[in-house]
C-alpha cells in the first residue's frame, strides 16, 4: 500500500476505542487457543467428529468477530462517510465486503 492509499483509508475510518481493540484482541486470542487445541487433537489422532465440532465452533467465533466489526464499520465509518458526502463509495465498499463475508 502506498502513502496515498494509507492516508485515504485513515481519512475514511473512525478509530476504534481502546475498549473495542481490547475486546477484539481478547476474542481473537481465544480463537487462537481453540485453533491450537484442534491442532493438538489432530496430532493426538482424535475422533474426526470431535475435531469437526471444534472447527465449527472456531468458524462461528470468527463469524461473530467479523459481524461485530461489520456492524461497527456500518455504524461509524459508513455513517461518517454519508455525513461527509462520500457515502456512495463507502456503501459500495460495505456491500462488497458483505458479499465476500457471506460466501
Amino acid at each position: 500500500m502506498n502513502q496515498y492509499e494509507d492516508d485515504n483509508i485513515n481519512a475514511k475510518m473512525v478509530p476504534r476505542t481502546e475498549e473495542e481493540i481490547e475486546s477484539i484482541v481478547k476474542r481473537l486470542k481465544r480463537i487462537e487457543g481453540q485453533v491450537r487445541g484442534v491442532q493438538k487433537m489432530v496430532e493426538d489422532n482424535r475422533y474426526c467428529i470431535d475435531i469437526l465440532v471444534q472447527i465449527s465452533a472456531i468458524q462461528a467465533a470468527l463469524n461473530k468477530v467479523g459481524l461485530n466489526l461489520l456492524e461497527r464499520h456500518a455504524n461509524h465509518c459508513v455513517s461518517k462517510a454519508i455525513r461527509e458526502g462520500s457515502g456512495e463509495e463507502s456503501i459500495r465498499e460495505l456491500m462488497d465486503v458483505i458479499k465476500q463475508f457471506s460466501k
